[in-house]
């Protein structure tokens, strides 16, 4: 069966892209989180929920886009 996007096998496993993307998202998360904390960027907003989703938003358009 011929597939539209490109494939990547982990292990011996095919892995559609999404999930090398959800993966990516993770990783990101969990780094940047405790990074953000440490810098004490969340106080610089007024609605720092917002400004945590916005920045990750960006950083995985910007893997998305590169990669």
């Amino acid at each position: 069966m011929a597939h539209s996007f490109r494939e990547l096998v982990i292990g011996g496993v095919l892995v559609a892209p999404f999930m090398a993307y959800a993966a990516a998202a993770l990783f990101v998360v969990l780094l940047i989180r405790p990074l953000l904390r440490f810098v004490g960027f969340l106080r610089l907003f007024s609605n720092a929920a917002i400004a945590e989703l916005s920045l990750y938003v960006t950083i995985l358009g910007l893997i998305a886009l590169f990669f």
